[in-house]
């Protein structure tokens, strides 16, 4: 049964380990640095918790039951490709994005010089207005695995209107 209900809410999250010698893709920004995130595609954290975001609000699942790291067709995919594919899922179910805020929480690199980028690169591919994109960095304070630059983490939370409604 479809649901009547105007507006959706989703909540993403990746997480992927760090090394050294991978690129470090970001928002779909590749940003200097010496270590990089490991994946089956780019690791591209950021977009990857935005996918899983809106495949939730749409009720479809999340990101590896619509691209498997076990398939080869998506090894080393750029993650703004994942995200193309997700947008056309969601307006099959006759959703459209209002807004993502998103967190990413890592110890380094700083990355607020990328996040104008980041939300450039994300407004092209979504259709969005770059001002209906938020993106935030934190720390853990050197704690956890995050602290110890093993690893990243993102978060992102969506809102879908369905088409036509209000």
């Amino acid at each position: 049964m479809n649901s009547i209900a105007p507006y959706r809410i989703g909540f993403g999250i990746d997480f992927h380990k760090l090394a050294e010698g991978r690129t470090f893709w970001l928002g779909g920004v590749r940003i200097p640095h010496h270590k990089g995130a490991v994946g089956h595609s780019d690791a591209d954290v950021l977009l990857h918790a935005i996918c899983d975001a809106l495949l939730g609000a749409a009720c479809l699942g999340d990101i590896g039951v619509h691209f498997p790291d076990t398939s080869p067709e998506y090894k080393d995919i750029d993650s703004r490709i994942l995200l193309q594919k997700t947008l056309e899922l969601i307006r099959r179910e006759h959703y459209s994005i209002v807004n993502i805020d998103s967190t990413v929480c890592l110890q380094l690199p700083k990355i607020r010089p990328y996040i104008d980028e980041m939300r450039r690169m994300i407004a092209s591919v979504t259709g969005l207005n770059e001002n209906d994109i938020s993106i935030k960095a934190t720390t853990t304070e050197r704690m956890g695995f995050v602290g110890r630059e093993e690893g990243l983490t993102a978060y992102a939370t969506v809102l879908l209107q369905k088409v036509g409604s209000l």
